[in-house]
């Protein structure tokens, strides 16, 4: 058993966020998927950690979201307590939240704002498109 420094444990893996350049040839969400359920799954390809993603997590990911839809369907009788339990942990091994990044110390850095007025207007424009002002 080697130890490792305390460097080597706190080390945090850095990607950027947004898009990956090099995602391979990803299917489409099912036209038959809750809306939600195909947001998420396309809203993969559009997340930082994709970059880390091999064919089985897509599969991974066609899987959950077919569960999300399932999930989100059952609208009569409500969902099913273990289902939304999988489902989450599901979504989870897929590193689609920041807590669960952070678990896995993963650290997707944002993109640096412009600097200068221009910027301030744009992001004055988003809260405004945003919010209805």
């Amino acid at each position: 058993m080697g130890h490792r420094s305390k460097e080597e444990k706190d080390s945090i893996t850095k990607a950027p966020s947004g898009s990956p350049a090099d995602l391979p040839e990803l299917p489409d969400a099912d036209p038959l998927w809750h809306p939600i359920a195909a947001d998420w799954y396309l809203s993969l390809r559009e997340s930082g950690q994709a970059a880390f993603y091999q064919p089985s997590d897509w599969a991974v990911a066609r899987y959950a979201a077919e569960l999300m839809s399932r999930v989100l369907d059952c609208s009569e009788r409500g969902p099913n307590g273990q289902l939304v339990a999988a489902l989450n942990s599901v979504m989870s091994s897929l590193l689609t939240t920041e807590g669960d990044r952070r678990r896995a110390r993963l650290e997707l850095e944002r993109k640096k704002p412009q600097v200068g007025a221009s910027a301030k207007v744009t992001a004055l424009d988003d809260y405004r498109a945003a919010f209805g002002g």
